[in-house]
């Protein structure tokens, strides 16, 4: 039998008295180290946030955050863990204003004023602030897309480093009390249109992984965690993309899963070197990989749709070919990531609240393209937990269905501020962070 292991479910702690040692699963899923979560799927196995909020119901506490950021929390233990960019306002003569410069995109301006890149700690359990560190002070060399930010990129750690990943601002690991440990300037890129960066970084063991598709050199970097020293690197034949690897072990290799317009790739994490590849996305690839420990999961939405399935054990180039397990071309996402819960695999089409439902081992399609009430836009990725799957709409609402094979809402929530990112569950506990908030949500507050 293939033996398969889901990284997030080997990770270092050093709770108590323990020495440094793969957790177990209890106390791994009470925490959410990555963007994605513990399983980095979306799901929180053992926690159960409330059903129903407002800005008076269920909101244990509500803080504001400075500046601008777009990344999801993480959490372990007592700790919360976020970035966020501020803009001093202190403007360099000799470059542009906003004004003088020619009209872009999107309305893309690039900045001539100093942003502090400021990692935040925060008490769980109160919201106040435990630390804070400015990583670096710098004009960024490029503008960003409206709907993103200079701190786009959620950390990650493995509970005993924390690794903050501000792209063309640098990389930054601290102890989990504020201590930079290292620092490395992986260089600036430029990202298509200026939309700026987003990829999270992966720690894995003892290795980081940095994935960069730009429209210079695209690159995939792993270093050391403990040192910031290039392990290897390799270059990627890829435009923009702003997909997080994904880790896997299968059989002894331990692959790592990257998204992307021209191929999705698996490379040995052990060497750089190609397991496997294949075409298929559409462009502009934002959606992470999940898998169900036999398939992994690739879906992009950007003009176009696209979801494959395609099996772990697999090499050389599956393009088209009949080793694919089961692909569909209509109702993907654009920017959230799908949700994998326990054989079921959700997602929306585009950024609009249409969400689909397939059994993911086999392709059906239970939930067909269903409009989902309460809900009007979405950037948020799904989450799951307490067999419900959550929603999070740009407007500040959220919709709360039952996991199942039909769609049953269970809630509709609504805030006051919108929001962009991805929730964070752990206990009892869901992190929602606003356009200018961090929300505590827990139920009987």
């Amino acid at each position: 039998m293939r033996i398969v292991k889901l990284t997030r479910l080997l990770l270092v702690s050093l709770l108590g008295a323990t020495s440094a040692v793969f957790a177990a699963e209890p106390v791994l899923h009470n925490q959410w180290t990555h963007w994605r979560g513990p399983e980095a799927n979306g799901v929180a196995r053992e926690a159960a946030p409330p059903l129903t909020w407002s800005e008076t119901e269920n909101v244990r506490w509500k803080i504001p955050i400075a500046g601008h950021g777009t990344t999801t929390p993480i959490v372990f233990g007592d700790k919360i863990f976020l970035l966020t960019a501020v803009d001093t306002g202190r403007a360099d003569p000799s470059l542009p204003k906003p004004e003088e410069q020619p009209k872009r995109p999107f309305g893309i301006i690039y900045p001539n004023t100093t942003y502090e890149y400021i990692v935040l700690c925060l008490d769980r359990n109160t919201g106040r602030e435990l630390w804070k560190k400015i990583a670096i002070e710098k004009i960024p060399h490029e503008g960003h897309h409206g709907d993103n930010s200079f701190a786009s990129a959620s950390p990650t750690t493995d509970g005993e480093r924390l690794y903050a990943w501000f792209g063309g601002a640098g990389l930054y690991c601290y102890d989990l009390d504020g201590e930079l440990l290292w620092k490395r300037d992986l260089g600036t890129v430029n990202t298509r249109l200026s939309f700026g960066e987003g990829c999270s970084p992966v720690v894995y063991r003892d290795r980081l992984i940095v994935n960069r598709d730009n429209e210079d050199q695209s690159t995939i970097t792993v270093l050391d965690s403990k040192s910031g020293k290039t392990v290897w690197s390799a270059d990627r034949d890829e435009p923009s993309a702003w997909a997080t690897p994904l880790v896997v072990e299968v059989g002894g290799t331990t692959q790592v899963i990257t998204n992307a317009s021209n191929r999705v790739r698996s490379y040995d994490l052990a060497d750089g070197s190609l397991i496997w590849e294949c075409g298929g996305q559409v462009g502009n690839v934002i959606p992470s990989p999940v898998t169900n420990g036999e398939l992994v999961f690739c879906l992009s939405g950007y003009r176009g749709s696209a979801a494959l399935a395609i099996p772990l054990d697999s090499t050389g180039d599956l393009t088209g070919s009949d080793k694919i397990a089961w692909s569909v071309s209509r109702g993907s996402p654009y920017v959230p990531s799908p949700l994998l819960y326990d054989g079921l695999l959700y997602f929306n089409k585009s950024n609009d609240a249409i969400i689909s439902c397939i059994e993911a081992q086999t392709g059906k399609i239970l939930i067909g393209e269903t409009r989902l009430p309460g809900v009007r836009r979405i950037y948020a990725s799904p989450v799951g937990a307490a067999g419900r799957v959550y929603f999070v709409g740009r407007d500040g609402d959220t919709t709360v269905l039952e996991r199942g094979e039909e769609l049953k809402v269970l809630a509709t929530n609504q805030l006051d501020e919108g929001c962009e990112t991805s929730p964070a569950i752990v206990g009892k506990q869901m992190f929602l962070r606003g356009k200018n908030h961090l929300y505590c949500l827990e139920e009987g507050q």
